[in-house]
């Protein structure tokens, strides 16, 4: 085991902790130009650890990149969420439906 390997691995355990809150909160909006580059980074530095046969950092990269994963599809605004035109995916944001118009 190297050092550097147990350092990589504290980071990792430190990011999956500060970004608990964003997936405990219904209300939270983070950008799919946010969570997505970091999701892939995580994947990308996780693989290049594995190669370099170090597995706790693979490991704590992979979780993370889970996380930015899971976060891009719960709590990223969704390009499609205005087509659907459900309440449901609205994610906390208030609705913008006008009332029908009287003809009179």
């Amino acid at each position: 085991m190297i050092w550097q390997d147990l350092i990589f691995l504290a980071g990792s355990v430190f990011s999956l902790f500060v970004l608990v809150p964003a997936l405990r909160d219904a209300t939270t909006n983070i950008p799919l130009g946010t969570s997505v580059p970091s999701a892939t980074i995580g994947i990308v530095y996780g693989t290049t650890f594995f190669t370099l046969g170090m597995t706790m950092s693979a490991a704590g990269s992979i979780l993370t990149g889970l996380m930015w994963s899971v976060i891009a599809i719960l709590r990223s605004p969704h390009p499609f969420d205005d087509v659907i035109g459900s309440d449901d995916h609205s994610h906390g944001k208030q609705a913008t439906h006008s009332a029908p118009q009287n003809a009179d």
